[in-house]
């Protein structure tokens, strides 16, 4: 049984692939496509800053990597979110969709002199890594004050979640400061003890895979260390705990479980002291504010048979399902089939494999399916794909981004589309691969090396200018 949005959604998407279709948004010239259904995506937004609604002020930002397009970016600064960014990129992203530096946290691991420095001059609130980073701060500010707030992540190493690759706070996760090291814990009090500036504590444990206590007690841990920290001190040094997002995303079907309202009732049973009015909190969701308006379609350009198994080979590969065509097990996605037409599918089931275009093996979106018949033509299409899918694009085979459209639908089921991002033509692929220096390599080889300005020279010469 669905509930809540989810029957609402599933007609608002319907609607939208039917109306794409018929107005050559996906078919035989645009074989491939990205619906965002804008409706779902607000109703998330709101849900979240429901869930949290108390005493206690919250400044939610969302993740950047999850879906970095700039006007999916813009619609969420609207909606009254902040941003996440980890990278120069994303900065630029988050600054182009309109968010000012004030609603943006910087978490980057591997921050350089020259992001730290722009982040510190405009305000913008960043989250250490490490204590060799801290020293670097130190370093950057020379006594001054800085105009934003500044945290120290930490890792309380709580252990992993059903997808290891996505587990944070592991005994050696590479992110934080690890808590349950030797010496850590002092190191991280002394740290706020010697820097007036230093105010906020950061604590990024959930992602895909991990479960709600597991959640409850890393956010924990984090609230834990910063009262003894103030408690110490004798006055709130932290005045503000970053609890990072990742609450999970049903991928099994329409139901949007667990939720934010279950997240909140967990942290409040296991930190009720969190909501209380004391510390300013910030949040980090991505994949859950976007997961569940996403449908990735494509058209069905072959089927076939081998060794006695049906498979259908589409344009949804892993250039726009990668981490589901790697781990199948872990980032499984539902999948629907619609005529030609864009007009759901019924009838006896077959057992199929859904192939991608990439040439490997490997490249399946979904296999052993029980679907009902695919013919070429046919529309499939991939569930549950709004975060990540669209923007994290894998260039295997030299394959061109897919075209995004938000949509909305009235009362009446009318659907109004809205272009999100344009697709990327050949053309555009083979300039960004190195055409305007087609000739290097080969000019390289002639060069006989006595002149200054030769080939690699002159195209560093280049790249400078």
């Amino acid at each position: 049984m669905t509930s809540g949005p989810a029957p609402q959604r599933q007609r608002a998407r319907e609607a939208a692939l039917a109306r794409a279709v018929d107005e050559g948004l996906l078919g035989p010239g645009s074989p491939l496509v990205g619906l965002l259904d804008v409706d779902g995506v607000l109703a998330a937004v709101e849900a979240l800053h429901q869930a949290f609604d108390g005493p206690a002020t919250v400044h939610h930002t969302f993740a950047a990597k999850a879906c970095g397009l700039v006007p999916v970016l813009r619609l969420l600064a609207e909606a009254g979110m902040g941003c996440e960014v980890a990278s120069p990129g994303e900065l630029e992203q988050a600054l182009a969709a309109g968010f000012t530096p004030d609603r943006l946290v910087f978490d980057s691991p591997a921050k350089t002199v020259d992001e730290l420095e722009f982040a510190l001059a405009h305000g913008i609130a960043i989250n250490l890594d490490n204590f060799q980073e801290l020293e670097r701060v130190d370093r950057l500010l020379a006594g001054r004050e800085p105009s934003g707030p500044i945290g120290l992540r930490v890792n309380p190493q709580v252990g992993a979640g059903a997808i290891g690759a996505m587990s944070t706070a592991t005994a050696t996760s590479k992110f934080g400061v690890a808590l349950r090291d030797p010496g850590a814990v002092d190191a991280v009090i002394d740290a706020f003890t010697r820097r007036p500036w230093l105010n906020r504590l950061h604590a990024h444990v959930g992602s895909q895979g991990c479960p709600l206590p597991l959640i409850a007690q890393g956010i924990r841990a984090a609230y834990d260390l910063a009262e003894r920290v103030n408690t110490g001190l004798g006055h709130a040094r932290i005045t503000g705990l970053d609890i990072g997002g990742g609450l999970p995303v049903n991928f099994d079907s329409e139901d949007d479980s667990p939720g934010y309202a279950d997240y909140v009732a967990e942290l409040r049973s296991a930190v009720p002291g969190l909501f209380d009015g004391r510390y300013t909190l910030v949040t980090e969701f991505g994949r859950s504010l976007l997961a569940k308006s996403g449908t990735i379609g494509s058209l069905v350009e072959y089927t076939k048979s081998a060794g006695g198994r049906r498979i259908a080979v589409t344009h949804a590969g892993a250039q726009v399902a990668t981490r589901t065509v790697f781990m199948p097990d872990a980032w499984p996605l539902r999948v629907g089939v619609f005529d030609a037409a864009g007009r759901p599918k019924e009838g006896p089931l077959q057992v199929v494999d859904i192939a991608g275009p990439c040439c490997f093996a490997g490249d399946l979106t979904a296999t052993a399916r029980e679907l009902p018949a695919i013919e070429p033509g046919d529309v499939v299409t991939l569930y549950d794909t709004g975060a990540y899918y669209f923007s994290s694009h894998f260039s295997y085979n030299s394959l061109p981004r897919p075209a995004v459209f938000g949509y909305r639908t009235d009362s009446g089921g009318q659907v109004r589309l809205a272009t999100v991002r344009a697709a990327q033509s050949v053309r555009e692929v083979v300039e960004e691969s190195g055409l305007s220096h087609a000739d290097s390599l080969v000019a390289l080889c002639a060069d006989d090396g006595d002149s200054p300005d030769s080939a690699e020279y002159g195209t560093k010469k280049e790249v400078e200018q």
